[in-house]
């Protein structure tokens, strides 16, 4: 006689449909980007994106925080990053990224027919004087 499945020593024995692992689908499944093209502004905490980072791993991981965030938010694979939010983040050097940004997240039209998605994301700077008391906005774009 083999070895008995049970769960614990002091539990009856497990039926054979409960040992192997089943498979359940994705909790949201599959999401679609929304087709409406929008424009909104958010702001980014990078320093708990970037905290525990070794510093030269900095900046890359805040460029790559802000993509993930607009993949996040916006719902398209394709994240485009402007030059001037780029340059912002890589201005104080690789080590010291800036705490907090300001980011205009566009839902734009591919405009190249060959590619695979549809819509594409552009990730743009918004300059402002303090972040105290922002929240996210719908953008007229």
């Amino acid at each position: 006689m083999g070895p008995r499945r049970t769960a614990h020593r002091n539990f009856a024995p497990l039926s054979p449909e409960f040992t192997h692992r089943t498979t359940m689908a994705p909790k949201g499944g599959e999401r679609k980007p929304k087709v409406d093209l929008v424009s909104r502004d958010y702001t980014i905490h990078l320093g708990k994106r970037t905290h525990k980072q070794t510093f030269k791993r900095r900046a890359p991981r805040a460029i790559s925080a802000i993509r993930a965030f607009a993949v996040q938010a916006m719902g398209t694979k394709d994240v485009r990053v402007d030059t001037k939010l780029n340059k912002h983040i890589w201005a104080t050097g690789i080590r010291a990224p800036p705490c907090r940004v300001r980011v205009r997240l566009s839902r734009r039209r591919n405009e190249d027919e060959e590619a695979d998605e549809k819509l594409y994301t552009l990730a743009q700077l918004v300059e402002v004087s303090s972040f105290k008391g922002l929240q996210t906005e719908n953008v007229d774009a």
